[in-house]
């Protein structure tokens, strides 16, 4: 399977984010990575769904939610109604992560468990093969442009041992740093979805950017 690109519409120009949606939308990127904060679980406030709900509606590729905040769980409805496809939520914020899941599933989307840099993939022995898709957060979560953490590589490999070891095809995506040389390591460690945010949007030609981190082999 050829992997996915998910760029960060966190990095977007939000003054014309209706250009940068269909920049995505005639691009070889695969989904749209939306992050969602609080300024409690990360200290930094992004946007909300009334945003997500717009750009879905121009949105012509899947939408990726990933929600950086206390109480997730009372958001399903609200992230399903926004037109997301995947919804992430932070292992670090479910109490009940099991129960939250299957929520996820019942209304219809896609659900994926996100772990912030110091979370140990061990922890997910019991509900990985319940899950879409795993994001193993690669910077600190909260703000874009981080250095990418090194450690996230050994993470990446020990996730992929633990997902062949279950015979399961649950995905690998990764979120923080990435770019053409970190997004290189990190398919070779096994990674399938690499999310992309200053890489992308700063780059001279954020179209051929994508490309090339399409194409990466």
């Amino acid at each position: 399977m050829s992997h996915k690109i998910a760029p960060s519409i966190l990095s977007a120009d939000f003054l014309n984010l209706a250009a940068d949606v269909e920049m995505i939308n005639n691009s070889e990127a695969d989904w749209f990575h939306c992050d969602v904060m609080d300024g409690t679980f990360v200290p930094n406030i992004s946007f909300g769904f009334p945003v997500i709900k717009q750009i879905s509606k121009i949105a012509k590729k899947p939408l990726d939610v990933h929600l950086m905040i206390v109480n997730p769980d009372k958001y399903i409805n609200e992230v399903k109604d926004a037109g997301a496809y995947m919804m992430n939520v932070h292992y670090e914020a479910c109490t009940h992560l099991h129960r939250v899941v299957g929520a996820i599933h019942d209304a219809g989307m896609k659900a994926g468990v996100t772990l912030n840099p110091h979370t140990p993939v061990s922890l997910l022995e019991d509900i990985l093969q319940d899950v879409d898709m795993i994001l193993l957060m690669s910077v600190n979560p909260g703000f874009g442009g981080q250095k990418f953490i090194e450690h996230s590589l050994t993470k990446v490999v020990r996730l992929k041992e633990m997902i062949l070891k279950q015979n399961l095809d649950t995905l690998i995506e990764v979120d923080g740093g990435v770019n053409l040389e970190t997004g290189k390591r990190l398919i070779d460690a096994g990674a399938d979805v690499l999310v992309a945010g200053n890489a992308v949007f700063a780059a001279d030609n954020p179209t051929e950017m994508i490309h090339k981190l399409k194409s990466i082999v």
